[in-house]
C-alpha cells in the first residue's frame, strides 16, 4: 500500500517550502525574480555571465574562468573591463548580498530553492528513492515535477562555450529524465499514453535506442505485437544506415522475447489501466444485516475458503448454491463483510438477476465493473472477450473480492472471475455450479428450528419470545425454516406490539391451508409475504403493488413519487415503511429494490389484485412519462436551438430540472438501467410504444456510451419489432432512427444504412417530419462513409431544406457541417470552408457551444484539405478543448485523428503522438471502421518517419478491418500497402 502521507511529505520538501524572495531558472531563458516581479537580467552576453555564476553552484568564478565561458579562445580586447562593467550592473538588481566578490574572482549566493535546476535535481533524487523502496508512482509523480521544471531549451538565447556546452549537458540529462518517467510508465501500466509520447520521441532523437526500446516494449503490452517487432525491424535498418552497426543486444533480446511472447514481459507488480484512468477502491457490498444470525459453520467454512493463505497461487473461490429465500445472499453478504480486510484493494457486487426472466448480460457486468475500477467509457472494450481480459489485467496484483449474486449458470460467471491469485470470488446461485472448476461448492439448506427461533428472536426481542417458545417453533416451522420467511414474519409482529407470538402463529396456519396447490419451499415464503401485506396500510398495498411492476435493477425516489402520483416526502415515508417491513430494500438513500422473490409476489398482487387494471396501466404510463419528459429536458439542455423535443409525445409528467448539462448527463447515466427497462416494458403495451420510442431518441447519449451502448441497442431492437408488430409506421421509424444512430456510432455502416432507408419510408408513410429529416441526414453521412459521394451531398441538401422548412436551425447547422465534409472527400475544399463556417455561424447564434465545437472540427477538416494546416490545428485545437470539457470522449478521439491528419505533411512526428492519442481514447468505441482510419493516418506518419516496417503493419492491420467491414477503403490500401512492402524489402539489413 502506497504511504499518501510521506508522498505529501516528499512533495512538500521538494515543492512547497516557503519561496526564496530571490529565483532564478536557467532550464529555459535564463530569467530571475524577485518575489512575483521579474528582474531585468540584462544583454545576452550579460546573461552569459549570470549562468555561469549559477551553474557553479555557489562556487567562486575567477575572472579568466568567467571570460573563457562568455568568449571561449576569442575574448575581445577589453574582455576582463566588460566583465567587471556585466558584473557591476547585475549587483545592481540582485544586491551586493547575493552577488558577491572575492578572491579576485565572483560569486553567486543562492538560497535553497532558488534555482530551478537545483529543484529539479531534489525532485530526481528524491524519485531514485521512491523507485528504490518500491513507491513507482510517487516516483512518477516527482519525476513529472522535475521535467515540469523545464520551459523550452535550456540557457535559451545565451552565447559562448560554457552555455553551449551546458545546454547539451541539460538537455541530455532532461532525455534521461524522461527515459525513466517512460520506463515507470509503462511499469505501473500506462502503455497507451506512452506510446503516443515515445512515438515522438524516437522521430526526435532517432538513434536514441533506450527509447525504441520503450516503444516496443509499449506496443508490445498494448496488445500490439506486430508493430514492436517492426520497430525492432526499422531500427535495425535505419543503424546500418546510418551508422553501419547492428542494434545494441538489449535491443536484439527485446525483439527475442517479444517474438516468443515472453511472459516476463507484463509487470508482475500492481498494473493501473492502459490509459487514464481514476485511482479508485470499488466498495460495492450491500450493507450487511445487523441481527444475522446463525450459520456459523457456513461462516467459518467460506471465510477460511476465502482468506488467502500465505503461499496461495490460485484465486480463491466459492459457489453457494440454495434455493429461493433460504438466505444465500444474507449469507454471502456477510461473509464478504467478514473478509473485507483481505481484500484492501476493494469489493466488487453484481446483481446476475438469474432467477428472472431477463439474466444480466456479463458484457454489460463487466462495463460497469471497469466503470467501478476507474475507468472512462471511452477506454472500455466493446466485446465481452475484450471488457473480461482488461478486467483481469486491472485486477492482476491487486487484491479484490468479486461477489456475484444470483447467478444463472457458469456460462454467465464464467467471465467475471478476476483470476488472479490475489483475488476471490463469491457466486451465488440457485444452482450449483458444477461447471465451474476450482469452485469450492457449497449447498445451502434451510435453518436449523434453533437458527430459525434464534433469528425469530432477535427481530421480535426475546421478552415477547421467552413465554411463547413452542409458538415461534410453530412461526417458524410454517416460515419453512426460511430466512427471508422468518425475517418477513417477525417484522410483522415487531410492528403488531398487541399481538402475541400465537396470533402470528394461527395467522400463518391459516394462509398455508390457503395456498395448499403450491409447494412446500415456496408455501412458506408466500405465506409470509400473505401475512406481510395483509398487515399493510391500503397505501402501502398501492405502492406495494405499483412499484413491483416497474422494470430494472431498482428505482430512484423521484421516478418512484411519480409512478404513484404522490409528493416525494409522501413516497418516502411509505417506500421507508415498506422497508421497516423487509418488503423492500433500500441500498443507498434515494434508491430502493425489491428481493427478488418479493418482486414476484407483488407483481402477482398487482396483476391479480385488488386494484383495477386502469390504475396498473396509469402508473406504468406516469413513470414513462417521468422519464421521457426528464430525457427530453437533458436532450435540449445539451443541445439548445434543436426542434426534436418539440416532435415529441406529450407527457403528463413534468420531469426533472438541472441547472446545467454536467447534472443532466450525470442523471441519464445513472439511470441508464431502470430508463431503457422502462422503455422495454412498454412493448408489451401498443399504446404506450410511441412514447417508449421517443424515451429511447431522447436518451441517445446512452447510445454513445460504451458501457451503456449494448443495452440501448438491444432496447431499439425490440421496440422496433414491437413497433412493426402492431403496425405503428411512426414508431417504428423513430425506433429505426434511433438504431440507426447508434449503428452509425459503432461503424456499421451497412446495417445503419437499411435502418436509415427504412426509416425515410416510414416517416413518408406516416408523415414524420422528424424522421424525414433525420434519415436523410444519416443517410448522407452513411453515404460519406461508403465513399458514395453524390449520394451524400444529395441526401444531405435534402436533410438541409427539412431542417430548415421544419425551423430546425441546429439540424440545419448540423447538415451544413456534415455537406462540408462531403466537399472535403469530392476534392472541393473552397465550399466546404464556406460550408461549415456557414454551420458555425448558426451555432453562434443558437449558443450551441457542444454542437459549435462540431462544426469546428468540420471547419479543421476542410482547412486540412484546403492546404492550411496551421488554420486546420488551431480550429481542431478549439473543438478538442469544447469536446474535453463536455467529456465527449468519442469526438475527442475523432478530433485528435484530425489533428494528425492535418499535421501530416509537415509535422509527422506530430501527427504520429496524435494518431496513438486518437487510438487510445477511441479504445471501446467508434468501431473496426474508425480504427482503421486512424491506423492509416498513423502508418502514413510512421513512413515519413522513416519506419517503413512500422507502417507496413499498421497497414496490414487497417486492410483486415475495412475488409472485415466490406469498405471502399480497402482497394486503395492494398495499393499503398504494396509501395511499402517493396521500400520495407529493398531496406538493406546487415547480418542474418
Amino acid at each position: 500500500m502506497r504511504d499518501t502521507v510521506g508522498e505529501m511529505v516528499v512533495l512538500g520538501e521538494v515543492m512547497a517550502a516557503e519561496a526564496p524572495d530571490l529565483r532564478f531558472s536557467v532550464l529555459g531563458p535564463v530569467r530571475a525574480w524577485r518575489g512575483s516581479e521579474a528582474v531585468h537580467t540584462g544583454s545576452p552576453q550579460q546573461r552569459a555571465l549570470l549562468s555561469a555564476l549559477l551553474l557553479r553552484d555557489g562556487r567562486t568564478a575567477t575572472a579568466g574562468e568567467l571570460i573563457d565561458a562568455m568568449w571561449g579562445d576569442e575574448p575581445p580586447p577589453q574582455a576582463l573591463a566588460v566583465t567587471r562593467t556585466y558584473a557591476s550592473r547585475l549587483r545592481k538588481v540582485l544586491s551586493s548580498e547575493h552577488l558577491v566578490s572575492e578572491s579576485g574572482g565572483y560569486a553567486l549566493r543562492l538560497s535553497p530553492g532558488a534555482l530551478d535546476l537545483d529543484l529539479a535535481r531534489d525532485c530526481a533524487d528524491h524519485a531514485d528513492r521512491a523507485r528504490a523502496s518500491g513507491e513507482r508512482t510517487l516516483a512518477r509523480e516527482l519525476l513529472n515535477r522535475a521535467l515540469g521544471l523545464w520551459d523550452g531549451e535550456p540557457l535559451a538565447g545565451v552565447p559562448g562555450p560554457f552555455a553551449e556546452n551546458q545546454r547539451t549537458r541539460l538537455s541530455e540529462w532532461r532525455l534521461q529524465l524522461l527515459e525513466s518517467r517512460l520506463d515507470l510508465d509503462l511499469e505501473v501500466g500506462h502503455h497507451a499514453e506512452a506510446v503516443s509520447e515515445l512515438t515522438s520521441l524516437v522521430a526526435a532523437h532517432p538513434l536514441r535506442e533506450r527509447l525504441r526500446e520503450l516503444l516496443m516494449l509499449a506496443l508490445y503490452r498494448s496488445g500490439r505485437q506486430a508493430e514492436a517487432l517492426a520497430v525492432y525491424a526499422d531500427t535495425r535498418r535505419l543503424l546500418a544506415e546510418e551508422l553501419g552497426v547492428e542494434p545494441r543486444p538489449e535491443l536484439a533480446r527485446l525483439q527475442q522475447r517479444i517474438l516468443h511472447a515472453d511472459g516476463g514481459l507484463v509487470p508482475s507488480g500492481e498494473p493501473a489501466p492502459p490509459v487514464t484512468a481514476a485511482s479508485v477502491r470499488p466498495a460495492q457490498l450491500p450493507a450487511t444485516v445487523a441481527d444475522f444470525t446463525g450459520r456459523t459453520a457456513f461462516v467459518s467454512d467460506l471465510a477460511a475458503t476465502l482468506s488467502p493463505g500465505a503461499e496461495s497461487k490460485v484465486m480463491a473461490f466459492s459457489a453457494l448454491a440454495g434455493p429461493g429465500g433460504v438466505g444465500k445472499t444474507t449469507l454471502a453478504v456477510h461473509v464478504a463483510h467478514s473478509a473485507r480486510p483481505y481484500f484492501p484493494d476493494g469489493q466488487l457486487y453484481a446483481d446476475l438477476s438469474g432467477s428472472g426472466t431477463a439474466p444480466a448480460e456479463p458484457r454489460a457486468v463487466l462495463g460497469d465493473f471497469l466503470h467501478g475500477l476507474g475507468m472512462r467509457s471511452s477506454d472500455i472494450p466493446d466485446s465481452l472477450p475484450a471488457r473480461s481480459a482488461l478486467y483481469r489485467s486491472l485486477l492482476d496484483g491487486r487484491r479484490v473480492l468479486v461477489l456475484l449474486d444470483n447467478a444463472r449458470d457458469a456460462a454467465q460467471v464464467r467471465p467475471l472471475l478476476p483470476g488472479a491469485a490475489g483475488c476471490a470470488a463469491l457466486v451465488t446461485s440457485r444452482v450449483r455450479m458444477t461447471a465451474l472448476e476450482g469452485a469450492h461448492l457449497v449447498d445451502l439448506d434451510v435453518m436449523s428450528p434453533e437458527e430459525g427461533v434464534q433469528l425469530f428472536t432477535r427481530i421480535v426481542g426475546e421478552d415477547r419470545v421467552r413465554p411463547e417458545l413452542q409458538a415461534a417453533h410453530d412461526v417458524v416451522a410454517a416460515c419453512g425454516y426460511l430466512p427471508l420467511a422468518i425475517r418477513i414474519a417477525a417484522s410483522r409482529l415487531a410492528a403488531r406490539r398487541t399481538w402475541t407470538v400465537s396470533v402470528l402463529a394461527a395467522k400463518l396456519a391459516d394462509e398455508r391451508r390457503r395456498l395448499d396447490e403450491l409447494q412446500v419451499g415456496d408455501l412458506a415464503v408466500t405465506a409470509t409475504f400473505e401475512l406481510g401485506y395483509g398487515q399493510l396500510e391500503p397505501a402501502q398495498q398501492r405502492a406495494f403493488q405499483l412499484l413491483g411492476l416497474a422494470g430494472g435493477p431498482d428505482i430512484s425516489l423521484p421516478a418512484a413519487a411519480a409512478a404513484l402520483a404522490l409528493t416525494e416526502s409522501r413516497t418516502e415515508d411509505v417506500l421507508e415503511s415498506l422497508v421497516d417491513s423487509s418488503l423492500l430494500e433500500s441500498a443507498m438513500p434515494g434508491r430502493y429494490r425489491f428481493h427478488r422473490l418479493v418482486r414476484l409476489y407483488a407483481r402477482d398482487r398487482a396483476e391479480h389484485g385488488e386494484l383495477p387494471l386502469g390504475e396498473v396501466e396509469a402508473a406504468l404510463d406516469r413513470l414513462l412519462d417521468f422519464y421521457l419528459a426528464t430525457a427530453s429536458r437533458a436532450y435540449a439542455l445539451e443541445r439548445p436551438g434543436d426542434r426534436f423535443p418539440a416532435h415529441l409525445s406529450a407527457t403528463r409528467q413534468p420531469g426533472l430540472d438541472f441547472a446545467e448539462p454536467r447534472a443532466a448527463l450525470d442523471w441519464l447515466h445513472r439511470e441508464a438501467g431502470p430508463l431503457l427497462a422502462c422503455a422495454r416494458q412498454a412493448t408489451e403495451r401498443p399504446g404506450a410504444l410511441p412514447r417508449a420510442v421517443d424515451l429511447v431518441w431522447a436518451a441517445r447519449n446512452l447510445g454513445e456510451s460504451g458501457a451503456h451502448s449494448g443495452q440501448y441497442e438491444s432496447a431499439a431492437v425490440a421496440l422496433r419489432d414491437a413497433a412493426h408488430s402492431s403496425g405503428d409506421p411512426g414508431a417504428e421509424g423513430r425506433a429505426r432512427a434511433a438504431l440507426t444512430d447508434v449503428l452509425l456510432i459503432a461503424g456499421r455502416f451497412a446495417e445503419a444504412d437499411g435502418e436509415a432507408r427504412r426509416a425515410m419510408d416510414l416517416a413518408r408513410e406516416s408523415g414524420d417530419v422528424l424522421v424525414g429529416c433525420c434519415a436523410s441526414n444519416d443517410l448522407g453521412i452513411i453515404a460519406l462513409h461508403q465513399g458514395r459521394l453524390q449520394d451524400g451531398e444529395r441526401h444531405l441538401l435534402e436533410a438541409i431544406e427539412k431542417f430548415r422548412a421544419d425551423g430546425n436551425a441546429l439540424g440545419e447547422a448540423g447538415a451544413l457541417c456534415d455537406l462540408s465534409r462531403v466537399h472535403v472527400a469530392m476534392d472541393r475544399p473552397a465550399s466546404a470552408v464556406e460550408l461549415a463556417q456557414r454551420g458555425i455561424d448558426l451555432y453562434d447564434t443558437l449558443g450551441a457551444s457542444l454542437r459549435w465545437a462540431n462544426g469546428r472540427y468540420a471547419l479543421g477538416m476542410a482547412l486540412t484539405r484546403a492546404g492550411r494546416p496551421a488554420e486546420a490545428v488551431e480550429q481542431l485545437e478549439h473543438a478538442l478543448r469544447v469536446f474535453r470539457d463536455s467529456q465527449q470522449d468519442l469526438w475527442v478521439g475523432l478530433t485528435y485523428f484530425r489533428l494528425a491528419e492535418a499535421e501530416l505533411m509537415d509535422r509527422p512526428s506530430s501527427a504520429a503522438a496524435h494518431a496513438e492519442q486518437a487510438m487510445a481514447a477511441l479504445r471501446g468505441i467508434g468501431g473496426a471502421w474508425r480504427r482503421a482510419n486512424v491506423l492509416v493516418v498513423l502508418g502514413k506518419a510512421v513512413r515519413a518517419m522513416g519506419q517503413p516496417h512500422r507502417a507496413r503493419v499498421c497497414w496490414q492491420e487497417a486492410l483486415e478491418l475495412f475488409e472485415s467491414t466490406a469498405s471502399a477503403e480497402a482497394a486503395p490500401l492494398r495499393t499503398l500497402l504494396a509501395t511499402v512492402t517493396e521500400e520495407a524489402v529493398s531496406a538493406p539489413i546487415p547480418g542474418p
